[in-house]
């Protein structure tokens, strides 16, 4: 058994083709600019099987044969349920449905299991130093590596997605950082696509209703086209 936070049928974004995307619920990190702050507690969601979950999905088989998409667990963190998504994932690969995982590499471990059913990883490149990763995310950048080194040695494929905050990483100087971390310690054969997200603050009415403490209050929404500037210089640099 485990639990989701919610279901999106016919997703576009995360990932190839049309896709149902599983929002897991729980997640041991907190990202200053998480818009889903609803899915931070474990004992929060619905419970349900992974034969369950399995059996809404295939209503949409059509939909992901016709379009080359299939099913994305995102979160939340899905790392944080690992046996879970271990049968989830199986019961998806015995029935011929591509499988992603959108994450920040921050699990529990049985890393190498989950990627064995795991076609496309989508990771998300929360900071770019140590101390960013503390205090900025709550999260040991040693274990985001862990699972990097993980993906490196599995078959599965990668895009790498980041965050652009401003006044955080929106310079030159730290997608150079970025860059490094990349080359450094990806193995970029298997690297099919890089993408920055413009920071919103589209989840603040969430953490209002939640009552927790926005830790970004008063920085405006990335602007779209710097950012879109940002990610073709990355590209380049990666090709190089």
């Amino acid at each position: 058994m485990g639990r989701i936070h919610s279901i999106e049928s016919m997703g576009l974004v995360d990932g190839p083709g049309i896709r149902v995307v599983i929002f897991f619920q729980g997640c041991g990190l907190r990202c200053a600019f998480c818009h889903n702050p609803d899915t931070w507690k474990s004992e929060g969601g619905t419970e349900i099987a992974a034969e369950e979950l399995l059996r809404r999905v295939l209503r949409f088989k059509t939909y992901f044969d016709r379009s080359g998409g299939g099913v994305t667990c995102s979160g939340g963190e899905p790392l944080m349920q690992p046996q879970f998504l271990i049968e989830f994932f199986k019961l998806c690969k015995e029935n011929g449905i591509h499988t992603t995982l959108d994450t920040a590499g921050f699990g529990v471990g049985k890393y190498d299991e989950i990627l064995k059913y795991t076609d496309l990883v989508i990771l998300d490149i929360k900071h770019i130093t140590k101390d960013g990763y503390r205090s900025f995310v709550n999260g040991d950048i040693n274990e985001f590596y862990n699972f990097v080194n993980a993906v490196n040695l599995s078959n599965a494929r990668f895009w790498v997605r980041h965050v652009m905050v401003p006044g955080v990483t929106d310079s030159f100087e730290a997608m150079d950082k970025l860059i490094d971390i990349i080359k450094r310690k990806f193995d970029t054969s298997k690297l099919d696509k890089f993408e920055i997200l413009p920071y919103h603050t589209m989840g603040v009415e969430k953490y209002k209703k939640l009552g927790i403490n926005y830790r970004l209050e008063g920085i405006d929404s990335m602007d779209k086209n710097k950012a879109s500037e940002f990610e073709k210089y990355v590209r380049e640099k990666i090709k190089d």
